[in-house]
């Protein structure tokens, strides 16, 4: 019973993230959840009590994950640009991954306080990992830094999620630019 109940939960997680990268938060209902699993709408509130509950668990799960594949690209470059390089380009390049537009969309939804808060902490772990790369660059405030740093990365992701115009690698590698040169670009 205990593994049943364990395969539903995943399930109804796995369309969660369907629905939140298809449609944003706006598409993550109840009713759209019992579809996509073929559960009566009851059921799915014996897993979940709220939307916010939804969007808890998926933090928890996917935020670690994705948290990982950054910190695993941080950990094979060996200076210190290369690091933030790394940093920039790995959130980046999971773009594509339902788990990060799932948290990308979460991101931009409208939560309960501990549901944001969670939220909160887990960017935060994110964004600790680029301190000490940004304080190896002499960066006097690297604390500060690197959550201004995310800033350049959350707008990137924005702008590929968008289908911008210029194309991914392109809008990677100027995030990068900007993160290792800032607007002056490099010095000759």
């Amino acid at each position: 019973m205990a593994e049943h109940r364990t395969m539903q939960r995943g399930a109804l997680l796995d369309a969660a993230r369907s629905l939140l990268s298809e449609g944003g938060t706006e598409a993550l209902t109840f009713p759209a959840l019992a579809e996509r699993t073929g559960l009566a709408r009851s059921s799915v509130y014996e897993y979940f009590r709220s939307r916010a509950a939804v969007v808890e668990e998926l933090c928890a799960v996917d935020f670690p994950v994705w948290a990982a594949e950054v910190e695993f690209a941080m950990a094979g470059a060996d200076t210190p640009e290369d690091k933030v390089a790394a940093y920039v380009r790995k959130q980046l390049e999971l773009v594509g991954d339902r788990r990060h537009r799932a948290v990308v969309a979460i991101s931009a939804g409208e939560l309960d306080d501990g549901a944001r808060e969670k939220i909160r902490a887990a960017h935060g772990g994110l964004v600790a990992m680029v301190v000490d790369a940004l304080a190896q660059l002499g960066m006097t405030e690297p604390r500060l830094g690197a959550m201004l740093l995310q800033g350049v990365v959350d707008a990137a992701v924005r702008r590929i999620e968008l289908g911008a115009a210029e194309d991914p690698d392109g809008i990677a590698e100027a995030a990068v630019a900007l993160a290792l040169h800032g607007v002056t670009g490099p010095r000759p």
